[in-house]
């Protein structure tokens, strides 16, 4: 029934854009972060094309006031999804005007952190920005934003394109931004918390605005390590000039996904706010490069729907590889192409969805149509390539675009067959790895990569010297991770040689893939495992500190005092870690009580929901569990980030099955706030 509807919608909307043309809206709001509210006045102009009776908005949930066209009132229908407009509307210019409110159940988000302080932000995508501005749930409908935003003057307040005012109005300031170009809703954005910011220009002389907490200045340098390199790059691979006036790039507490491209605005998960050391397991440049590759991609050029919605995450996934390629280099490049193809490859087996499909994962809108277009570019040639892709953003800049609006202009540089293409790689989900292969295997690395593969059902006996040659060579590290991987289930007296050369190798991700592969630690490599704890990597880290913790009791006094001080990551996966530990280790504290207060204090709310879901994941897994324990738990069933409130709800689950756990829980029911009272009722009763 649904999907019926979102057909029934789109009709409705396309009927729409072909007699009214909304050009322009200034909004001027107001939040309140207390109420979690958001009110404003709101300005559209729109060009009636042919005579209509009736003009939408789509408006979830909002209360309208001093509703007037061209400053005269208006009949109005509110179904709480649409506000709909009713009169005689006849050909040429109009002015739509209003006043609204409502208080936002997605799309805008409040973030309550320590000391009552706020962040707030947006995300239109896949949650509709009609929740919290009156807009179009339909890409097609695109017009020019303005918004004016006034809040406390401590905090920092983003939105689309150009900062054109800033002013101060008692203990308010007023921003107010302004757009050149138009846009889908979608791509509409706010974003305001406590925030310091550094200035760069590109080559091109656009302003970079790369924002920051304070608290995390020093880890500046290593999450925007490659963000004006990745700018500069695209610019110039693209061939068509950044499209916007001003890129901004800002890192937001409990962000929905990785990252998000609004318009002139990318807003990402501070997961990726990273130091040195932990830029090697989860840095910034592949978000950032996607990111930014849609500002293009999907915001200048927006695919009509979500039949090739491939047009947008297809080309920004492969566009973000060939910025890290001219980063990391060709071996890099190679290898993630090669990883790619064999998740593609295993999804195949039962995924029956092909790309050109509203309904296609994520797998294949983005790693699939990247292949997509990695065999096309191969195919075509370079400058064949980068002339399609030049003229198709120049022809339909600012416009809406399907799959044959990008072939026809393949069609005016090759005489490629594109329908047996299409077909291949668009139509049907069937990897096409003999063609695969063959375009991989260009790379010597893949090359080898291939020929250790196809190992992997020898005996050990029979293959050891090649094993071992190509650990003793400069392959690339993606090859000897490949043998770290087929060494796994042999017999440690066997593969014993092998893992020592490949520690020697003194490569991070290599020796990582023998600390997570290796659990069960013989004595006599003990002292090679323990040498993991000083690699410059809090992931190879967090593996060892707790293998060895569990293989080997006698020696937990020692690795606990040497991880005493480690923090890790931002989102203390260490300190988590070694908390949960220390309170499992008999007679390691004669005071537990502090560290069990700690360990839950980052299962509460002062916390991002990484941070709590790990340290209840710690609580839970090691029987640190009492009321606070389990009231923390309950408040996790009812955070906006879907991925925890699940996490919640399964956790709690399991622990009903123990009667006395769902005592426990009927016994702090009444102390909980209305919303975690009906999550956890509704838990009980299942």
């Amino acid at each position: 029934m649904k999907y019926i509807f979102l057909l029934f919608t789109s009709f409705i909307f396309a009927q729409q854009t072909q007699n009214v043309d909304f050009k322009s809206v200034s909004g001027q709001l107001s939040l309140n972060s207390k109420e979690k509210t958001i009110s404003g006045a709101v300005d559209f102009q729109f060009e009636v094309l042919r005579d209509c009776d009736t003009i939408s908005l789509d408006a979830k949930n909002m209360e309208f006031s001093n509703v007037k066209i061209n400053d005269k009132e208006v009949t109005i229908q509110n179904n709480n999804k649409q506000l709909k407009l009713i009169s005689h509307f006849e050909k040429g210019q109009n002015r739509l005007t209003f006043n609204y409110k409502t208080k936002p159940k997605q799309a805008l988000y409040f973030v309550d952190i320590e000391n009552d302080e706020v962040q707030i932000w947006t995300q239109g995508q896949g949650r509709y920005t009609s929740n919290w501005f009156p807009s179009f749930d339909d890409v097609n409908e695109k017009l020019i934003f303005n918004l004016g935003i006034s809040f406390d003057k401590e905090y920092q307040v983003v939105s689309n394109g150009l900062l054109k005012e800033k002013k101060e109005d008692g203990n308010l300031i007023h921003w107010q931004y302004k757009m050149e170009k138009p846009m889908s809703s979608y791509l509409l954005m706010l974003a305001i918390g406590k925030f310091d910011k550094k200035e760069f220009k590109s080559k091109s002389k656009i302003p970079l605005e790369y924002y920051y907490e304070p608290k995390d200045s020093n880890r500046f340098e290593p999450t925007y390590r490659y963000s004006k390199r990745i700018f500069d790059f695209l610019e110039k691979e693209i061939g068509v000039k950044y499209p916007w006036q001003i890129n901004r790039q800002i890192p937001v507490r409990d962000f929905l996904y990785a990252g998000m491209e609004n318009t002139t605005a990318t807003l990402f998960a501070t997961r990726y706010v990273v130091d040195s050391i932990g830029f090697c397991d989860r840095n910034y440049t592949n978000v950032d490069a996607h990111e930014l590759a849609h500002h293009w991609f999907g915001d200048l050029i927006t695919a009509e729907s979500s039949t090739h919605h491939w047009l947008q995450e297809g080309f920004a996934t492969y566009f973000a590889l060939l910025a890290e390629k001219d980063i990391y280099g060709e071996d890099y490049f190679y290898s993630k192409l090669y990883d790619t193809a064999q998740q593609i490859k295993f999804a195949s087996r039962t995924d029956t969805i092909p790309v050109l499909n509203a309904k296609a994962s994520s797998l294949t809108f983005y790693e699939k149509g990247a292949w997509t277009l990695f065999v096309l570019h191969e195919s075509i040639g370079d400058k064949a390539f980068k002339k399609a892709i030049k003229s198709y953003l120049n022809k339909y800049a600012y416009k809406t675009v399907n799959t044959q609006n990008f072939f026809d202009e393949i069609k005016k540089v090759s005489d490629f067959d594109l329908d047996k293409f299409k077909k291949t790689w668009l139509e049907s989900t069937v990897f096409d790895t003999p063609t695969a292969n063959a375009l991989l295997s260009k790379n010597k690395a893949i090359e080898k990569r291939l020929e250790i593969d196809k190992l992997k059902k020898t005996p050990l006996a029979e293959k050891i010297d090649i094993l071992k040659t190509t650990l003793e060579s400069n392959v690339y590290r993606s090859v000897k991770e490949a043998i770290v991987d087929q060494l796994e289930n042999e017999k440690y007296e066997a593969k014993k040689p092998l893992l020592l050369l490949a520690l020697e190798t003194n490569d991070i991700q290599v020796r990582q893939n023998i600390a997570e592969t290796m659990t069960k630690i013989p004595e006599d490599f003990r002292a090679n495992y323990e040498t993991f704890l000083d690699d410059k990597s809090y992931q190879t880290q967090e593996i060892a500190l707790y293998w060895l913790w569990r293989n080997f009791p006698s020696h937990r006094t020692t690795y606990l005092d040497k991880s005493r001080n480690w923090i890790g990551f931002n989102d203390y996966n260490l300190r988590t870690l070694w908390l949960s530990l220390a309170l499992s280790t008999t007679n390691y504290t004669s005071d537990p009580e502090p560290l069990i207060n700690e360990l839950i204090a980052f299962s509460s709310t002062k916390y991002e929901a990484t941070t709590r879901q790990n340290a209840l994941e710690k609580l839970i897994a090691f029987k640190i569990i009492n009321d606070q324990v389990l009231s923390n738990l309950v408040g996790a069933t009812t955070h906006h980030m879907w991925q925890f409130s699940k996490f919640g709800r399964d956790t709690i689950r399991l622990l009903l099955k123990n009667p006395e756990m769902r005592a426990s829980f009927n016994r702090i029911l009444p102390n909980l706030n209305p919303d975690e009272q009906f999550q956890l009722d509704r838990l009980l009763k299942e």
